[in-house]
């Protein structure tokens, strides 16, 4: 256990390293990503963050990024299946957790494998789903703040269609 001792006498624990070596392939990347996004602005120290994050660093290089190529790389089609399938029910759950293992999908996409080829290729559409989806709600925002404007008579009728048309091609 790897404990970080904070200001205000409190402490916090986080998993081993060696310990992580024992998890599936993809679990100490989920949790590094875990921990960032969800954890680490509620340790409510600098000092303690910046250690954490250091700490998630060294896990990503010594354990998740090596263990993942090692698998990912590797001659067993069934790890590799294994692997990619728990990776692909995490992307449809919640993309932000899967988003380390993108840039290792390209090589998997042209594996002669056809099962490992449609795994990578559901992961990396899940990707693209997440990412128009955030396009999208961008777009949204953009949109809500002209019609306000151009309801309030701040914008002129062309401004405002130009903006909606950028944003009905998009969503279309």
């Amino acid at each position: 256990m790897r404990v970080f001792r904070k200001k205000d006498g409190g402490i916090v624990q986080l998993i081993d390293k060696e310990k992580m070596s024992e998890w599936p392939v993809e679990l100490p990347l989920i949790f590094i990503e875990y921990i960032r996004n969800n954890k680490l602005d509620t340790y409510n120290d600098a000092t303690v963050k910046r250690e954490v994050n250091k700490y998630l660093d060294e896990i990503l290089k010594e354990v998740a990024i090596p263990r993942l190529i090692s698998v990912l790389k590797g001659n067993y089609p069934e790890e590799i299946i294994s692997a990619l399938s728990r990776i692909e029910n995490i992307s449809k759950k919640n993309i932000e957790l899967a988003r380390p293992i993108k840039p290792y999908l390209t090589n998997l996409l042209k594996n002669k494998n056809k099962q490992i080829a449609k795994l990578a290729k559901d992961i990396t559409d899940n990707f693209a789903k997440a990412d128009r989806r955030k396009k999208l709600a961008k777009k949204r925002k953009i949109m809500q703040q002209k019609e306000k404007d151009f309801l309030a008579g701040k914008i002129n009728g062309e401004e405002y269609a130009k903006t909606r048309k950028e944003y009905l091609t998009l969503k279309g």
